[in-house]
This record gives C-alpha cells, sequence and structure tokens, in this order.
C-alpha cells in the first residue's frame, strides 16, 4: 500500500511539476525552511540561470524560445523566494563574531569568504559595481531592445502578412508554405510584446535585490545589538559580511538571467547558431589578423618595460592566424573561379542550364492588371487586393468542394492603363476598366432621385451603374445607390469567373489531391473506387466537371466517390455516373434553389410531347461527352420557342426559372437549350424524390408542346 501511495505521488509529480514547482517558489516567500534547503535552491537556482544563458546561446532564432518570458517570472520568483528565506535565517539564527554560525548558509557564508574575506570595504566596492553593471548596463539594454523589438514587431506585421499573401496568390508559395510563415509571425509577434514586459521582471528583480540588502544590513545590526548581544562594531562587521554574501548569492544567478536576456533580445532572425553566426563574421578576412598582429608587436617594441614578453608573442599568434586563413580565402577564391569558367565555357559550347531545359507553363489563373491599378497590390499602400484573393480563393474551396490554383497577379503594359484581364489557362475569360479614386454606384431599384456621374456597366452582372468620386460617396448612399470600391469590384467578377468555369480548373491534379485527401480519413472508400473498381483519375475527373458545370458543389465528395463504387459494375459511363450522382446529391441540389424560408420548389413542368421528341432525336457520342438533340429545324424552332415563352412568363413573376423532367432528358434539356438560354436550371424527378419530404414541389407553370408558338 505504502508503495502505491508512493508511486501515485511520484505519477502526481511528473505530471504536473510545472504546478507543484511554481506552488513551491510561492512557499518559500512565507514559510521558513531550513538552511540545508536553503544551500540547496541557491545551487539550484545558479544551476537554473548557467542553463537558462546556454539554452539561449543554441537557440538560432530568439521567437523559437516561446517559454522565455515566462521562466523569467518563475525564476525571478525563485530567486527572491531564496532571498528572503536567507534573509529570515541570518536575522533569526544566532550569529557569533565574523559571522560564523553553523545556523547560516554556507553558501551565503562562502560566497562572502570568497569575495570579502576580512575586509568588508572590498565586498561593498564589488557588490555595487556587480549592482551597478547590471542595472546600467545589462538590464537597461536589454529591456531598451525588448520594447524597441516589440513595437517594431507589431508595425511591421501587416506588412509581413500582406508580403506572405502575395507571394500565395502569386503561386511562389504552397498554402502549408504560407500558414508556416503566418505562424512564425504570430510567434514572433507574441515573443516580442511578451518579452517586452518581462524585461521588467528582470529590472524590478535586481531593485527589488538591493532594497533586501539594505534591509539586511539595517535589521542585521539592529538583531546583532539587540538579539546577540554583539557591540555595533562587531553587528556592523558580521551582519555585513552575511548580507555581502546573500547579495552576491542572489545576484549572480539574476545577473546570468539578465546576460542571457539581452543575448536573445539582441539575436538576429537567422537559423544559425550564434556561434555559427560569431565564426562567419569574424573569419571573412584574414589580413584584419595580420593588422592586429603587426600593431601588438610594434606597441610591444615601442613600450616594452616587460610589456615585449606578452605582445611580441601574442601578436605573433595573430600573424600566423591571419596568414593561414588568407591562404584558405585565396584557395577558396580560385576554386570559385575555375568553376565560374567552367560555367562560362559550358555556355558558350551552347550547353542549357536545367532551368533553360524546362518549358514555361501557362498559369491555370492569372490576373493582367493595367499600371494605373498596380497601387491595388501595392504592398506599401495596402495592397486590398491580395487580402480579397485570399479570402476568394478560401470560400471558393468551401464553395466548390476543391482547392482553387493559385492567382498569379502581373502587371501587363500592353492593357490600357484602368484595365484588368483575368485569364484561364492564358485564355482571357473576363476583363473591365477600372477609375481608381472612383466608386461605382449602382440602381438596383431602391435610387431616392438619380446622381450625375460617367456612365458605365458592372462587370459581373453587366448592370447600369455610374462612377462618382470618393467625397460623393455619403452622397450616393444617402441616394440609396449600392456604391462598390475598385478592389470589390473586381473581386466580386473574379469570384463570379471562378463560379462560371469551376470546371475547367480541376485538373487531373486536382482530381489526386481530392483522393488523397479522403484517404486519409477513408482509406476504404478509396481502395473500392481507385482498386476494385478500377477508376481512372480522367474518369472521376469527367463526372466532377460535369457536376461543376452545373454549379454543383463537389464539397461532399465521400458521397460522389460511393456512387461511383456502387454503380461501378453497371455502367462506366460519365453521363449515366453523373445523373447517378446527381440523384444521390439530390437534397443539396434541390435545397440549392428552394426557398431559404418554406424550403418550397417552384419548377417548370416539361410535357410529355416534348419529353418524348427529345429521347426520339437524342444523340449519344461514343466518347462520353455531351449528349446531343439532333432536330430538324421546325421542331427545334417549337421547342426553343415554348421553353423561351414560359421561361419569360416565370420571369416576369419573379421566380427563377427551373424546369423539371425526367432523368432521361435531363442532359438533353440542358444541352439543347444552354446555347440560347445559358445558366438555365435543369432538375431531374428522381433528384426531387431524393429530396424527399424536405422540399416542397410547386409547379408554377409549364413547357407545353401544344401551346402555339410564333
Amino acid at each position: 500500500m505504502a508503495n502505491e501511495g508512493r508511486g501515485r505521488v511520484i505519477n502526481f509529480i511528473q505530471h504536473n511539476y510545472v504546478a507543484v514547482a511554481i506552488v513551491l517558489v510561492i512557499f518559500l516567500l512565507f514559510i521558513p525552511i531550513p538552511k540545508f534547503l536553503i544551500d540547496l535552491c541557491m545551487i539550484l537556482n545558479l544551476a537554473f540561470s548557467i542553463i537558462i544563458m546556454l539554452a539561449v546561446l543554441t537557440t538560432p532564432r530568439a521567437s523559437d524560445f516561446q517559454t522565455f518570458p515566462r521562466i523569467i517570472l518563475i525564476q525571478t520568483m525563485f530567486g527572491l523566494g531564496i532571498n528572503i528565506s536567507s534573509t529570515r535565517l541570518i536575522l533569526s539564527a544566532k550569529t557569533v563574531a565574523n559571522g560564523v554560525s553553523s545556523e547560516q548558509s554556507a553558501m551565503v557564508q562562502a560566497f562572502a569568504n570568497i569575495v570579502a574575506g576580512n575586509n568588508i570595504v572590498i565586498g561593498f566596492v564589488i557588490f555595487i559595481i556587480l549592482i551597478v553593471v547590471q542595472i546600467l548596463v545589462v538590464t537597461k539594454g536589454a529591456g531598451r531592445v525588448s520594447e524597441v523589438a516589440a513595437r517594431f514587431s507589431l508595425d511591421s506585421m501587416s506588412q509581413k502578412f500582406f508580403d506572405v499573401d502575395n507571394r500565395l496568390n502569386s503561386g511562389m508559395i504552397s498554402d502549408e508554405e504560407a500558414m508556416r510563415l503566418k505562424d512564425s509571425i504570430r510567434k514572433e509577434i507574441d515573443f516580442y510584446s511578451n518579452m517586452d514586459g518581462s524585461s521588467k521582471f528582470v529590472s524590478g528583480n535586481v531593485k527589488a535585490g538591493i532594497f533586501i540588502t539594505v534591509v539586511n544590513m539595517l535589521g542585521g545590526v539592529i538583531v546583532g545589538r539587540l538579539n546577540n548581544g554583539l557591540n555595533m562594531t562587531e553587528a556592523f562587521k558580521t551582519y555585513s559580511i552575511l548580507t555581502i554574501g546573500d547579495g552576491l548569492m542572489s545576484q549572480l544567478p539574476s545577473i546570468i538571467i539578465s546576460f542571457a536576456t539581452g543575448l536573445l533580445v539582441t539575436g538576429t532572425k537567422s537559423d544559425e547558431e550564434l556561434g555559427e553566426q560569431i565564426k562567419s563574421d569574424f573569419t571573412r578576412d584574414g589580413y584584419t589578423y595580420v593588422i592586429v598582429g603587426v600593431i601588438l608587436i610594434i606597441t610591444g617594441l615601442a613600450l616594452r618595460a616587460g610589456t615585449q614578453f606578452l605582445l611580441l608573442p601574442i601578436g605573433g599568434i595573430f600573424i600566423f592566424i591571419g596568414y593561414r586563413m588568407t591562404q584558405k580565402q585565396t584557395k577558396e577564391k580560385q576554386i570559385q573561379k575555375q568553376k565560374e569558367e567552367q560555367a562560362k565555357s559550358s555556355n558558350q559550347q551552347g550547353s542549357a542550364s536545367p532551368d533553360q531545359d524546362k518549358i514555361a507553363l501557362i498559369d491555370n489563373l492569372s490576373l493582367e492588371l493595367g499600371y494605373a491599378l498596380i497601387p491595388l497590390v501595392n504592398k506599401e499602400k495596402g495592397a486590398e487586393l491580395l487580402e480579397r484573393i485570399t479570402r476568394i480563393r478560401n470560400e471558393a474551396k468551401l464553395d466548390m468542394g476543391f482547392v482553387i490554383p493559385k492567382i498569379h497577379i502581373q502587371d501587363n503594359m500592353t492593357l490600357p492603363p484602368n484595365e484588368y484581364s483575368f485569364k484561364i489557362k492564358g485564355i482571357e475569360a473576363g476583363h473591365a476598366e477600372i477609375r481608381l479614386g472612383y466608386y461605382m454606384c449602382m440602381d438596383t431599384g431602391s435610387v431616392i432621385h438619380q446622381l450625375k456621374g460617367e456612365k458605365t456597366k458592372d462587370p459581373t452582372f453587366g448592370m447600369d451603374a455610374i462612377w462618382l468620386p470618393e467625397d460623393q460617396r455619403q452622397e450616393a448612399e444617402e441616394a440609396g445607390y449600392v456604391v462598390v470600391d475598385p478592389p470589390t469590384i473586381i473581386a466580386t467578377h473574379i469570384t463570379e469567373l471562378i463560379r462560371a468555369n469551376a470546371a475547367k480548373m480541376l485538373g487531373r491534379q486536382e482530381v489526386s489531391s481530392i483522393i488523397e485527401t479522403v484517404k486519409d480519413k477513408n482509406p476504404v472508400l478509396v481502395k473500392e473506387v481507385m482498386e476494385t473498381a478500377q477508376f481512372t483519375y480522367g474518369q472521376i475527373q469527367k463526372v466532377l466537371q460535369n457536376l461543376l458545370e452545373e454549379n454543383v458543389s463537389i464539397r461532399d465528395i465521400v458521397t460522389i466517390l460511393e456512387t461511383l463504387a456502387n454503380y461501378a459494375a453497371i455502367s462506366k459511363d460519365p453521363r449515366d455516373l453523373t445523373e447517378k450522382v446527381r440523384e444521390a446529391l439530390g437534397l443539396q441540389i434541390c435545397l440549392q434553389y428552394a426557398d431559404s424560408a418554406d424550403h418550397k420548389l417552384r419548377v417548370i413542368q416539361l410535357s410529355e410531347g416534348f419529353t418524348s421528341l427529345l429521347q426520339t432525336n437524342a444523340v449519344f457520342p461514343p466518347d462520353g461527352s455531351k449528349p446531343q438533340v439532333a432536330l430538324d429545324p421546325v421542331d427545334r424552332r417549337k421547342w426553343i420557342g415554348a421553353v423561351s415563352a414560359c421561361l419569360a412568363r416565370v420571369t416576369e413573376k419573379g421566380y427563377q426559372p427551373i424546369i423539371l423532367c425526367t432523368q432521361a432528358v435531363r442532359p438533353l434539356v440542358k444541352s439543347s437549350t444552354e446555347r440560347e438560354m445559358p445558366g438555365i436550371v435543369v432538375l431531374s424527378d428522381m433528384e426531387v424524390m431524393a429530396a424527399g419530404r424536405n422540399v416542397l414541389i410547386e409547379v408554377i407553370d409549364k413547357i407545353d408542346d401544344k401551346d402555339e408558338v410564333i
């Protein structure tokens, strides 16, 4: 039982050692402890301070030592607790002349004897010098550097984040690298902000040490006179020695911590340790050491009086070091020169570098700006567009279900100054003209009175709009206009272009990334799809592209892959599989178009006559591409006319035109109308059935083959 209880205690301490240590440190401030424990704590305090300093020396970046500010606070409290306990022991123990007593701390007496011996003046001088050095040189300097570093880190935070976003959007770094860099920036900011306050702990510890020393001296004289029966001289000498020993024992770890703090906050952001940096900085030029050696030799010959016996050998050593260093540097320069000559010779002979052998790939997505729009991505001017493009990619990922390729932003001097062009795989998908210093103001039907401005059109939706100067923004808003700034115009336009062309952006590499993501959490499903059913990336890509072409999100990729696995034995035709996947995603698709308030889906019904007509004249290409409807001119005019007339009636009522038909003709309806009526929504009866009671169907019109069309 005893062993079991002891084991539980040890296990508790192992899992809560920080909490246990902090509680013990706090108890040191109040509870008297024996001199053995005081000596042990003093040794541990000194050891901890040395460990901290050595840890600082081996830490390349200051921000990597994230726990340093809290370690300073804990170590400071630990040192103060020891100082208070030793003060209590000095004043309460019986002390004989010269401070020698078996009841006093051995460490305090040892330090006092080493530094002061029997000469109190020497001890006080050394103690005062240590205090002055710590306060005026180390602690004050470290505190000032911490304060400046914290201010500059906070001031440059936005700039650093913009720089990372710019590199991410230009394709220079990956999403994972961008997250790592942003985390590093946040860690750096948190560290220097904390260090700005933590440096006050160090300076406060020094001031507290001085105060405790004065109290020790005055209290010791009083205790020596009243309790120990010493005369004034003996009391002053005895307690002065003990005060010096106690002060030195407490200030030595403190000055080490102050030194470590200074080393940490004055460090660079290099990944090299301090030793490697010093070696690199002091071995750049061997002639420096030769010159120093010559100066030392000349000084020794000039001064003489015995100094030449030290200066001449040391100067010779410096000359030897410099000579060896210059030889090594000369040899390295010759090797480097030979390599450059060989490379130059290879180029003259027509040998291409590895980079020259690579073809220049077209950017998947690119945004080209006229020179007048460059301020929108200029980091010094806020780079508003960069931040918005990052949000666009994140929102598109959540909306469509796959990671949008990085958007490469570049200037194009061939474009008009105020225009931009958005390209997909080198082909322009959209462009527009933007006026910096102006707002685009659109009338959505709520304008109270018209304002005069330069007429234009919204590039995203084609709405009529006007340009108004920035100083008229409030006036435009009060008049009822929807006011949009240039970065928002471009961002909205790009968002819609990405949504409309999502299928073109989904390549086999993106499909592979999606499959690998699913594999991490659902390896059985991926194995069944890729190995058992033997689907290729191209087949899966075609199904996903078919969905994206009709604005169906592929975010529920697990359901999509499960459907492919279920129907793989029946058919691998992308057309058939697409319809089965749409059926499986029926609820998602129906809710996308249903009224958000009552979940009512208002649809246009397709007549049986047109259903039969489309099926009879359907053509299914053998390569699995979109089916077509080969109608004669009369039937086609009748079909398109009936659809157009019905859509006009529905649109006039304020409803979105949604055609409901059988699953067999759904792709035929879509393919036969997309040229004349792009963006039309076509749902199948199986999709609606899959939605079940979650969606209420209301038929608001019908495309009837019996209607006369003029």
